[in-house]
């Protein structure tokens, strides 16, 4: 039977996929606004931290008005990092479709793939962890996805699939979700990667239990105790029975 938490429940999912349309719509917003190279980044940063908020927290201020305070939040970092990523990117591309050695185009189908693997983290890396300088981010990025390989490999099936999906049945859908929908996974991973990787609360010490405390404290006790005061020894007389 549909009651009302169903009701409450599909209205929560059906809210947070118009959500997500709205982050991705805004992207492509914000990126053409800097001209694709210089808004790539600060729209990256700010999707990445606003999924970061919502999955990790469970908040969901404002949509338009948070995205762009995030979009202007680090000015040149996102910038830098997507420029970076962005010009990575097209070296390798360049190099798969020009280069005709078999050996040459594997080294670049390696290098594609670790490029893939810090795309997917880095702005999350920027966002959520307090990592200073574009290397260290870098590498930080790269660590998380290899320390995590399996997710990582489980989000990028997902991506491929649901691109497949959108290419198959709905082409309009991507202008809607052909960004948030990587995002979306990838955020998601993040935010189980770093929830394991916090350090858990403190346990309570542990105690022996009572009944046990008391029981060695008179076995202690006992073992102390002089020979005759524990196990007196009676007199042995002749035609006296032992």
């Amino acid at each position: 039977m549909f009651g009302f938490e169903q009701f409450v429940a599909l209205n929560r999912r059906l809210a947070g996929i118009w959500r997500l349309a709205g982050l991705n719509l805004l992207w492509i917003a914000v990126t053409a606004a800097g001209l694709g190279v210089l808004g790539a980044g600060p729209a990256s940063y700010a999707m990445a931290k606003y999924l970061h908020r919502w999955f990790r927290h469970g908040e969901t201020p404002p949509l338009v008005p948070t995205y762009l305070r995030y979009a202007r939040e680090l000015r040149r970092q996102p910038v830098l990092m997507g420029g970076v990523l962005l010009l990575a990117g097209g070296i390798v591309l360049v190099n798969l479709l020009s280069l005709s050695d078999w050996y040459l185009r594997a080294a670049n189908l390696v290098a594609l793939a670790v490029l893939w693997i810090i795309t997917a983290y880095a702005f999350t890396v920027l966002a959520a962890l307090d990592v200073q300088g574009l290397r260290a981010q870098l590498v930080s990025a790269l660590m998380l996805g290899i320390g995590s390989l399996h997710w990582t490999i489980l989000g990028t099936t997902a991506v491929v699939i649901g691109y497949g999906l959108m290419l198959r049945f709905a082409v309009p859908l991507l202008a809607l979700f052909g960004v948030g929908l990587p995002a979306a996974v990838f955020a998601a991973i993040c935010s189980r990667i770093l929830r394991d990787l916090e350090p858990s609360s403190a346990e309570e010490p542990r105690t022996t239990p009572r009944p046990l405390a008391h029981s060695a404290a008179r076995t202690v006790a006992r073992s102390r105790r002089p020979s005759s005061v524990s196990d007196p020894v009676r007199p042995f007389t002749k035609g006296t029975p032992a």
